[in-house]
Parts: C-alpha cells; sequence; structure tokens
C-alpha cells in the first residue's frame, strides 16, 4: 500500500476554533475513537486556556487541564472536524476528565487511546511521573480508565494498570493503542517515550479492565507473562493508532518515528503481522514538530485516511488526509 499524497485539510483546535468558547487556546494530541452515539470522542492531552503563551506548552497557571475531551458528529471530512462540544466545567469551558492522583508522584495523566464497548467508554493512559529530554520520560505506569456515562466520569481502577519496574522502567504497556478483532480487545503498547518497539496484548472482551487476564504475544503463540512478549512492530514507535480499513481490507498503524521526523504509515493482514516497514505518510520537514498521527473511524471505507496531527510550535491540532493506493 502506498500513500500518494498528503495535505493539511484544516486546524481543529485553538484560537479561532475553541479557544472563546472552549477555553482551549492550545492542546496537542486528539485521539480519535467512535464512542456508538453518534459521535466521536476527541481526547486532547495537557490543555491551556488564557495566559498560554503561543509557543508549545504552556505554564501550569494557564489554566492547565492534564487532558480535555470533546465530541463530534462531522461527517463529511474534507472541509474539516467540528468540535461540537467538550465535557464541561461549571462555566461551560473545557473541563478536565481524567483525574491526576494526589497520593503519587504524577505530574500529568495523558490519554493514548480509546474505545467504546456496548455503551462504556475505556481510554488507555500513561502516568507521567517526569518529562525528560524531547522524546524521553518516565511512567509510574500505563492504566486503563473506564466512563459509563458517556464520558462525562472517569475511574482509573487499580487493577487495569501496568505498573513500570522502579529500577528498570521498561514495562512495555505504557503507551497503548487499542484494536477489536471478535470477543479480544488488543493492546499494542510500548514503553517510556517515543523510541521503543511495540508489543502486543489481548483479552476477552468482558475482561477489558483486568491486567491480570492479558495475555501476549510472543511470536509462537500467547503467554501470560508480559515480558515473554515479542516485538510485532520494530521502533521507534511514538503515538501508535490502529485501524481496520474496510476498502483495503488490510490493519493500518500510523505512528510517529521520532527520529526521523516523520509519521509512518504500516500495513498487515493480521494484528500479530508482519507489518510493512512504513512509509512517510507526514514528512517533518514541511511540517516541523509534526507528532501524533490518530485515525478517524469514520473514513476507513474509502481510498482517503483522516486523522489527527499535532504540531508542538503552534500546539495544536490538525486535520489531515492522504490519499492511499492499494
Amino acid at each position: 500500500m502506498e500513500v500518494e499524497g498528503t495535505e493539511l485539510v484544516a486546524k481543529v483546535t485553538g484560537p479561532g476554533h475553541t479557544d472563546e468558547r472552549f477555553a482551549v487556546h492550545g492542546t496537542d494530541l486528539g485521539i480519535l475513537w467512535d464512542g456508538g452515539d453518534g459521535r466521536v470522542f476527541v481526547l486532547f492531552g495537557d490543555t491551556f486556556g488564557e495566559g498560554w503563551g503561543g509557543d508549545g506548552g504552556g505554564p501550569n497557571s494557564a489554566d492547565w487541564r492534564c487532558n480535555a475531551l470533546g465530541f463530534s458528529r462531522t461527517r463529511d471530512l474534507s472541509r474539516g472536524l467540528v468540535l461540537d462540544g467538550f465535557v464541561p466545567r461549571a462555566d461551560g469551558t473545557a473541563a478536565q476528565v481524567i483525574p491526576r492522583d494526589p497520593r503519587r508522584d504524577e505530574v500529568t495523566v495523558i490519554p493514548n487511546s480509546g474505545i467504546a464497548i456496548d455503551g462504556v467508554q475505556y481510554v488507555q493512559y500513561m502516568s507521567v511521573r517526569e518529562w525528560g529530554p524531547p522524546g524521553h520520560w518516565h511512567t509510574n505506569y500505563g492504566g486503563i480508565a473506564v466512563s459509563p456515562d458517556g464520558g462525562v466520569t472517569w475511574h482509573k481502577p487499580e487493577g487495569a494498570r501496568w505498573i513500570n519496574r522502579a529500577s528498570r522502567r521498561d514495562d512495555p504497556f505504557q503507551m497503548c493503542a487499542f484494536a477489536r478483532e471478535g470477543d479480544h480487545v488488543y493492546l499494542f503498547g510500548t514503553t517510556n517515550g517515543r523510541h521503543g518497539d511495540a508489543y502486543l496484548a489481548r483479552a476477552r472482551v468482558p475482561e477489558v479492565l483486568d491486567a491480570s487476564a492479558y495475555e501476549y504475544y510472543t511470536g509462537a503463540g500467547w503467554s501470560r507473562d508480559e515480558f515473554a512478549a515479542v516485538p510485532v512492530l520494530s521502533g521507534p514507535v511514538g503515538e501508535l493508532s490502529i485501524a481496520y480499513h474496510v476498502h483495503f481490507g488490510r490493519w493500518l498503524a500510523l505512528h510517529l518515528d521520532d527520529p526521523r521526523g516523520a509519521i509512518l504509515l504500516r500495513t498487515a493482514d493480521r494484528l500479530t503481522g508482519p507489518w510493512s516497514p512504513g512509509e512517510v505518510a507526514v514528512p517533518g520537514a514541511q511540517y516541523p514538530g509534526l507528532y501524533g498521527g490518530y485515525l478517524h473511524p469514520w473514513a476507513l471505507d474509502g481510498p482517503d485516511i483522516y486523522y489527527l496531527m499535532s504540531q508542538w510550535g503552534p500546539y495544536n491540532v490538525f486535520l489531515m488526509r492522504s490519499r492511499l493506493a492499494g
């Protein structure tokens, strides 16, 4: 599968879009999933309001929220993606939805992927312990949060966590992407930061919140030992998004290659691979400071895919379109 061309369709967040109505002046990520209720859920990372500064992440004093959840009903993406609303605070502006834990050393809670199952919303997130140099950070754990009420309130069950070993910080399921096939929910996971390989885990749908119920792909089968998992996507993998493309009958993986400064597209017939080496979908030379690449679930039935990309300088989110050829 080839990427024939890529273009920026429209800006999604920031001044002129989400600042006055929702107090979202600067934000990033924008993970997308079908909420099952006629809306696409759009979950952002660290979000800033008044006093943001206009370049990169803002100070905590600038109405900082760890994350913010918006919604969209836009079907025709050719002219952009419109956010109809956010989970609100009392004044109607965007609230923080997944809470920080005041009992631990947790600087922020960053979402990585979302999925709806039988009317319940699930988000894989990382508990960030400390930021390091660009592309590197340490986490306390990767976990799954759950919302039974359409994303308004979220809980972080302790049994749905993959704890990072303090001495090594090498747990392979810190930043994860959901996929669903049949009776299983799959997690593609990486270690801290943007430079690791991606590994594969799965659980039956009723056990999605039970970390002890997951099994891990070893290359020859499935094991209960997460450290027996072998890479299914070779690194460096950052901000991974996985979806099945109906038109081409293949799985798509979109992710950042940080050292290369590009968002790559990879494909496979099966979730276990083999996955293609990767083709540049968005070049960093054209879009400096790019990251993310979150596939839109309503744009997987034709030659054009749509996805959300962030750029660090503008510190906002953009809708991108790539034309694929089989």
